[in-house]
């Protein structure tokens, strides 16, 4: 008994009658369909035979009960061909207009319930992707950086038996609108005076690499961070990333150490500081710069004291 139809029929120019009846065939393959059309196109009065089968009237189907539907006239003993439905309830395919109908109302629904999960999952899939890109954007951006700055060189591989020499005792974050503070104050007090080696973007930075490269191998071989917070820092993008990207360097090559101090030039009221700002405040990793001589002395005192313990 046949569970396909494998034979070629398209040599059989003079075929009256094909019998495939009584056989285990849930459904005709749209090859051999193609042949008996070709065959009914010669031959007006060819007969075939595919009562006695097991036909599955079910979506994948679909294309054949049409078919039985168009080419009927050909097919003999339909009212004695069966077709089972996928709830295992049998109809005849004398009826297969009627089977096509329901089927195709039946599958129609059937598809676009599978493309309305399917597009669910990937809409889904998509917010939960993005929300994990975005929750560890930092730390793919810092992990990003450091590769490609190892890559080219600009900053060495760490060995098992590297000592983490670094190159300067603190790298400095600031906005433009600080520059004066930075360039008049600290850098006098803790190079010229201190004896530090501070890293500062517009006199040391690799030219030629971009901004953000220069940040993150800078960062990461300096020994501290020093942030000079004001409301202009807040409102950096450049600020914020070289912040972002000395907490990502605290955590992920550092061993969570706090290599992050920050100055406050001015007061800034809580509310408008980051939870992970505030976060420095409350570990007291903080100083506020003064207005007056003897505070200045204490301030510069504590700052030297930071950086070099």
């Amino acid at each position: 008994m046949l569970n396909n139809i494998t034979f070629d029929i398209s040599h059989m120019d003079h075929l009256m009658y094909l019998d495939i009846s009584k056989n285990r065939l849930s459904f005709l393959s749209q090859s051999f369909r193609d042949q008996l059309q070709e065959k009914f196109k010669q031959n007006e009065k060819l007969k075939v035979d595919i009562s006695g089968n097991n036909f599955q009237c079910i979506c994948d189907n679909v294309d054949f009960v049409q078919w039985v539907s168009i080419y009927h006239p050909h097919l003999d003993n339909l009212h004695l061909t069966r077709c089972q439905l996928k709830d295992r309830t049998k109809l005849y395919l004398k009826e297969a207009q009627y089977i096509y109908d329901m089927l195709r109302k039946e599958c129609s629904s059937y598809t676009a319930l599978v493309i309305g999960i399917a597009i669910l999952i990937a809409f889904c899939g998509s917010i939960v992707l993005l929300g994990m890109i975005y929750r560890y954007r930092w730390k793919i951006r810092y992990l990003y950086y450091i590769i490609k700055s190892k890559y080219h060189g600009t900053i060495k591989a760490p060995s098992s038996t590297d000592t983490r020499e670094y190159k300067y005792d603190a790298f400095i974050s600031y906005d433009e609108n600080d520059s004066n503070f930075v360039h008049n104050n600290l850098l006098h007090q803790l190079e010229r005076d201190g004896g530090l080696k501070l890293c500062i973007h517009k006199r040391d930075f690799v030219p030629g690499n971009d901004i953000a490269a220069n940040i993150t191998s800078s960062i990461h071989v300096s020994r501290k961070v020093i942030i000079v917070m004001s409301c202009h820092f807040l409102e950096s993008y450049w600020c914020m990333f070289e912040y972002n990207m000395a907490r990502m360097e605290s955590i992920y090559s550092r061993d969570k150490e706090n290599i992050l101090f920050m100055i406050f030039l001015e007061q800034i009221q809580p509310g408008q500081l980051p939870l992970h700002i505030l976060e420095l405040v409350q570990d007291q990793s903080y100083i506020e710069y003064p207005n007056d001589e003897y505070g200045n002395t204490v301030f510069w005192g504590k700052l030297r004291d930071v950086l070099v313990g």
